[in-house]
């Protein structure tokens, strides 16, 4: 999810909840989840856990955590930081690790039960963080501690950590008139609903279209690996001797990038950016209303003009205007390169005599036909170096050589699927550092895209790290006969991503669960995933891990050099793509009065404003954008152009030291892996570079210079 990221439902525990791997509360029962961990590192006991442990474990975990906010409440002595802050920050741990397990399988792993769970249990969970958040006397209680921290002596991360804890209490309504709180109450609630509706009308929607081929005419132009993984989904699907193609992204995307058959193209096409679209059960357009106008009814009880303002003020951006002096930047280059292919795309569409206008469907098929003409390259010739065996094997090669981390496969520790690996990563010396879930395939029970998340955080017990366990998903695809699962370039870059994310997780080294790895503000959460991306494009590093998974042949200058010439190419569809959906997030969440918007006519409307041609259409659009309907990026899809900034400016420092200097790596995991959200991440980022990061690195990349 998200680009290629995704936090679960529990992202918002954090606020309100610790986690820890020893002292869960014991209780009389057979319930795995209310039990201590009795596995290797401690980890979840997958194979154990049931359907029905579900409700009761978040039951018990709710009186619980309340037991423990009343305990807070209840103290009678004078509120301190040890008593009122600490003991809140590490209140709730039971819940969390429950309500981890249950949404992180409910992603990679979901049925008809655990989705009906995750209905009842929303409105619960809303309203029991709400009840903590308006709390008044506990309210009152962190307020006496806050306006008195600077006469306390505290470390910079206990700073960090009752700010954050003021800020967040402030934020959810504990300053409102009772009245206005009541009425919040009631839009989370509705909104936890209808976030999640969105989330399952999408499942279905991804899952219920099916492209069946039964005449090999129509295959024209698809290579031979993505054929043959078509008639392996046929097979399963019970269409043998037939061909299957659906929307998941390792089927779309080969599909309209090489069929030859433009009438097959569209259908592929439209059934894809139509998802949520479609005036039936799994419509999109009505939740969309719903969740725009109770935003902004939140945004105006506090006092905001719009959910634009609310949301960013407590982000590095801090307004809206901000956000769209960065994003108008890049799009006016952006604009032009897009334009400039248009013209090229239409010229090869004439000189083939096609006879018709170049269409949104039929993009990435001529972009591949240019990019040949141009560079001689295309992906099923780069595909055999990125066998997905070899390219983990060189994803922990490079961060091996980067951080000296070792990681070892765990054949013996419980999983949540058959698919999944379990890894341990230990440190230079040695030291375990954590457990990492790796989950690489697509099938119809995960969420599409692909995301990093916790089943436990890494934070300190009487100065002890307990080891966190990561987990990261993918939607890559099976291996088909006898070839093996093999990675576009596109592909190699996402594992990158996503293990970024994993290594600020992991690498955490934080007192606090609440400030530890991806807990960091939304517009910098993005660097290290985007910054790692780096060594999947590094000519060097290529020559390490990239190997044919037949020959074992380290691959070739000349195709290294093919890669490199085209990397600017098509940069201006990518961008525009992306830069429209930031623009619609914010058109959304700008909106001053309540209204019954037409959806199409409210997205078209913002897109021609900003002039997009009529060939490329958001990356995202409204009806399926679930990172700011389901997920947590509302108002912060532009958080990867913003961390695109960071990272572009970060990875100038290693090119000017080598990209493996171990000062420099050094230097990168103190300050911000380590760190997590301890800093103000503009300070964190200072003290790595030494400066602020400058734009012009990213639009030189991206061949805007």
């Amino acid at each position: 999810m998200m680009k290629k990221v995704f936090f679960s439902l529990s992202f918002l525990l954090i606020f309100f909840a610790s986690c820890t791997k020893v002292n869960i509360p014991k209780t009389e029962t057979n319930n795995p989840l209310l039990m201590k961990f009795n596995t290797q590192f401690e980890v979840p006991p997958f194979a154990e856990i049931k359907i029905e442990h579900y409700v009761p474990a978040y039951e018990e975990a709710l009186k619980t955590h309340n037991s423990e906010i009343e305990a807070i409440v209840n103290n009678s002595e004078e509120p301190t930081f040890e008593n009122t802050i600490e003991a809140f920050e590490k209140s709730g741990r039971l819940l969390l690790v429950v309500d981890n397990i249950f949404n992180n399988i409910k992603s990679a792993d979901t049925n008809d039960e655990m989705q009906k769970i995750a209905n009842e249990m929303s409105p619960k969970l809303s309203e029991h963080y709400d009840n903590i958040k308006l709390n008044e006397k506990l309210f009152a209680k962190i307020k006496t501690v806050y306006l008195k921290k600077d006469k306390l002596n505290l470390s910079v991360e206990q700073n960090t950590l009752i700010t954050e804890i003021f800020r967040s209490f402030e934020s959810g309504g504990a300053n409102l008139l009772a009245d206005k709180k009541e009425r919040l109450k009631e839009i989370n609630q509705k909104l936890s609903a209808l976030t999640l509706q969105f989330d399952d009308n999408l499942l279905a929607e991804n899952n219920n279209f099916k492209l069946i081929i039964d005449k090999k005419e129509d295959l024209s132009g698809l290579p031979e690996d993505v054929i043959s993984i078509a008639a392996e989904t046929a097979k399963q699907n019970g269409n043998e001797g037939k061909w299957m193609f659906t929307l998941h992204k390792p089927s779309l995307i080969p599909f309209i990038q090489y069929s030859d058959k433009r009438e097959l193209r569209e259908k592929m096409f439209k059934a894809y950016s139509n998802m949520g679209n479609n005036n039936d059960k799994f419509d999109n357009k009505k939740l969309i209303n719903e969740i725009v106008n109770l935003r902004l009814e939140k945004a105006q009880i506090f006092g905001f003009k719009n959910y634009a303002q609310y949301v960013l003020e407590d982000k590095m951006a801090k307004t809206p205007e901000n956000v769209l002096n960065l994003l108008d930047k890049v799009w006016d280059p952006a604009l032009k390169a897009a334009k400039n292919d248009a013209i090229e795309f239409q010229k090869i569409i004439d000189k083939e005599k096609g006879g018709f206008k170049l269409a949104t469907w039929d993009w990435f098929y001529y972009a591949e036909k240019l990019r040949k003409q141009k560079y001689n390259l295309n992906d099923e010739e780069l595909k055999p170096y990125f066998e997905l065996e070899n390219s983990i094997n060189g994803l922990f090669t490079t961060v091996n050589k980067l951080y000296g981390l070792k990681i070892e496969l765990l054949k013996d520790l419980p999983v949540y699927n058959p698919d999944v690996r379990a890894y341990d990563v230990k440190d230079a010396d040695g030291s375990h550092l954590g457990i990492i879930y790796m989950d690489f395939f697509t099938r119809p029970s995960k969420s599409s895209g692909a995301w990093m998340t916790e089943f436990i955080g890494e934070y300190k017990v009487d100065g002890k790290r307990m080891a966190p366990v990561i987990s990261t998903c993918f939607n890559f695809s099976k291996p088909s006969g006898e070839t093996p699962a093999l990675l576009t370039f596109d592909e190699l870059t996402t594992l990158y991503h996503e293990f970024g994310h994993a290594l600020h997780g992991l690498l955490g080294n934080t007192t606090y669960l609440y400030l530890s790895g991806t807990n960091v503000k939304r517009d910098f959460v993005e660097l290290p995933s985007q910054f790692l991306e780096n060594w999947a494009t590094d000519r060097n590093n290529l020559k390490t891990i990239a190997k044919h998974y037949k020959t074992g042949e380290v691959i070739p200058d000349a195709l290294i050099n093919k890669i490199e010439k085209s990397s600017h190419f098509n940069q201006g569809f990518a961008a525009v793509e992306y830069l429209a959906a930031s623009y619609l997030d914010l058109s959304w969440h700008s909106i001053t009065e309540k209204a019954d918007f037409d959806v199409t006519a409210f997205e078209n409307k913002a897109m021609n404003e900003k002039g997009i041609i009529s060939e490329i259409i958001p990356r995202y659009r409204s009806t399926y954008f679930a990172h700011i309907f389901r997920g947590g990026y509302a108002v912060g899809y532009y958080s990867y152009i913003w961390a695109e900034v960071l990272d572009a400016d970060a990875f100038e420092a290693f090119k000017e030291n080598g990209i493996f200097d171990q000062k420099t790596a050094k230097a990168f995991r103190e300050n911000i892996l380590e760190k997590g959200g301890t800093e103000n991440p503009m300070e964190l980022y200072k003290k790595f570079r030494g400066s602020e990061p400058s734009t012009d690195p990213l639009l030189k990349r991206k061949g805007f210079l």
